[in-house]
């Protein structure tokens, strides 16, 4: 599989640098950490970024939703293929994401910031359950004026397919925008991610900005039923919800819009020109799951991997539920090496 031109697809969010170990009652107890939970970080955390990196076998991840998802999309598509877009600091946690990214073969053009630090996520692993603490630092002040940047927009301008997560609504939505109309304007995709339930209940007018340039929206059911309730559909049908996404007003005549939804285990739910369409995820036995973290970020990496390759909307998803099922086998959203194929079920 091979995109036609170098830097095909350019993706834009909020870059974090995953630092996640295994812990213990002990190290939760130590900056009044639940086990299973996912929050921003406080006065009381900050010290956990170092302890894990200094104390545990830590695993460093390239981590944020969307450039876990750009991540996965170049381990799909040929060498050059995905650039990312984002905030850092200048300090040695952006060295570190550097090299993670490096390794990964992902091109990045961060905006630097000299005054925050880059944004990290300590991950603390006990058992099954993961313990979140997150410091969005440099990721938190990306602007208009690194995208519009004669070397940035260069990329812009060149890339076919823009994939946007939603967390970036609580960041900069001029950026946002500005892709989505370049996108409108020269008839390139746009895909956008939903990214998590509070978007729709917090960011609703910024989010709904963003709606007529949707190409293709991406969301899971608990999303997909916050946007329904937010907009008083009045209906938690996940095919419903996926119909009224796929014919909401739009900007560019050109495409018709595609909603898809995934639902874990559950078929993913693909809707368009007034249809909807149910697609089996891939079976796996429950014994290889290490970690369910990731998967939806991995699901649209396969997918927008596939819309830059220019393979049918079937294969796209197809695709999205392979490199998610390899996901769920690694421990955080990462993915097997030496790479693995990708061959259409």
């Amino acid at each position: 599989m091979a995109p036609s031109k170098e830097y095909a697809l350019l993706c834009l969010e909020n870059p974090l640098l995953d630092i996640q170990a295994q812990g213990n009652d002990e190290l939760l107890a130590k900056y009044g950490l639940k086990p299973n939970d996912a929050i921003l970080a406080e006065e009381k955390h900050v010290g956990i970024y170092e302890d894990l990196l200094n104390n545990y076998s830590a695993k460093l991840i390239a981590g944020g939703g969307a450039q876990n998802t750009a991540r996965g999309a170049q381990y799909l598509l040929a060498p050059n293929s995905v650039v990312f877009l984002g905030g850092v600091g200048d300090d040695k946690y952006a060295a570190i994401l550097h090299d993670a990214v490096k390794q990964a073969g992902l091109r990045v053009e961060y905006r630097v910031d000299k005054k925050e630090k880059t944004g990290r996520c300590g991950v603390v692993i006990t058992g099954h359950d993961r313990s979140m603490c997150t410091d969005l630092g440099a990721a938190n002040h990306y602007d208009l004026d690194h995208l519009k940047s004669p070397e940035v927009w260069k990329l812009v301008e060149g890339a076919t397919h823009y994939f946007v997560g939603g967390y970036h609504l609580t960041v900069c939505p001029p950026a946002i925008m500005a892709l989505a109309e370049e996108a409108a304007k020269n008839d390139k995709a746009f895909v956008f991610s939903l990214s998590a339930p509070f978007i729709p209940q917090f960011f609703k007018d910024p989010l709904d900005a963003t709606a007529p340039y949707w190409d293709y929206v991406i969301g899971n059911e608990t999303e997909a039923i916050s946007y329904a309730e937010s907009h008083g559909l009045e209906t938690k049908d996940i095919k419903e919800i996926a119909k009224h996404l796929a014919a909401l007003p739009k900007a560019n005549s050109k495409r018709e819009r595609v909603a898809i939804i995934t639902q874990g285990t559950l078929p993913t739910v693909v809707a368009s020109k007034g249809e909807v369409k149910e697609y089996p995820v891939h079976a796996i036995d429950k014994s290889k799951i290490n970690d369910t973290t990731g998967a939806g970020d991995a699901f649209a990496a396969g997918f927008t991997a596939g819309l830059v390759a220019g393979v049918p909307l079937a294969q796209c998803v197809d695709q999205g539920q392979w490199l998610a099922k390899l996901s769920i086998q690694e421990l955080g959203p990462s993915f097997p090496f030496p790479k693995q194929a990708y061959t259409p079920s």
